[in-house]
């Protein structure tokens, strides 16, 4: 009988699907999606294959799994520096940094296509605008922020623009970014 890796069932089925999930990615950081296979992810994760198949009944749902668990602890991660006290304007500031600084890092991924087209993408863009759309009001209300466009199209705008650092070549040049985006957000 196997060795659980955990004290409870349930604990050790999360520390399993966990360990499908991350060295699944490893794989596709190594040699690429095509490279990959179900019998090298049960191999290098030290399951057999059947232990697998009763996690993930082929390849692309562990993908989509582990961008869910990507995409969810990135929108965590935006929710806490928004979250901070502060002035509402720099604190989406911050957030549009946070953000931009995801998508610099993660641009050129193979995978990517295929990834983006999952719910559990919609519903986090869907979290982050309301988010921002939340975090521009506030800023309005203060005067830190425009007020004569929506809250709404502001924050589209914010979340489109910065998007936009995927295609960047520098962190420097991500920051110029943000920056300008700020900019467009400055009452009269």
């Amino acid at each position: 009988m196997p060795k659980l890796w955990s004290q409870t069932i349930e604990a050790h089925r999360r520390a399993v699907h966990d360990a499908i999930l991350d060295t699944t990615a490893a794989l596709v950081a190594e040699g690429g999606l095509a490279s990959v296979t179900m019998s090298r992810v049960a191999e290098q994760t030290g399951i057999g294959r059947a232990t697998l198949y009763k996690y993930f009944p082929d390849l692309d749902t562990i993908l989509l799994a582990w961008h869910d668990r990507q995409v969810t602890r990135h929108f965590e991660q935006l929710v806490e520096v928004g979250s901070r006290p502060g002035d509402a304007s720099k604190r989406l500031e911050t957030v549009l940094e946070t953000y931009a600084r995801i998508a610099f890092a993660h641009h050129g991924a193979e995978v990517a296509p295929f990834l983006h087209r999952g719910t559990h993408v919609t519903r986090a863009q869907q979290q982050l605008q309301a988010f921002a759309t939340q975090l521009v009001r506030e800023g309005a209300a203060m005067g830190s922020i425009r007020d004569d466009v929506a809250a709404e199209e502001l924050a589209s705008y914010c979340l489109h623009a910065v998007s936009a650092a995927s295609r960047l070549r520098s962190a420097a040049a991500v920051r110029r970014l943000v920056m300008v985006t700020m900019a467009g957000l400055s009452p009269g």
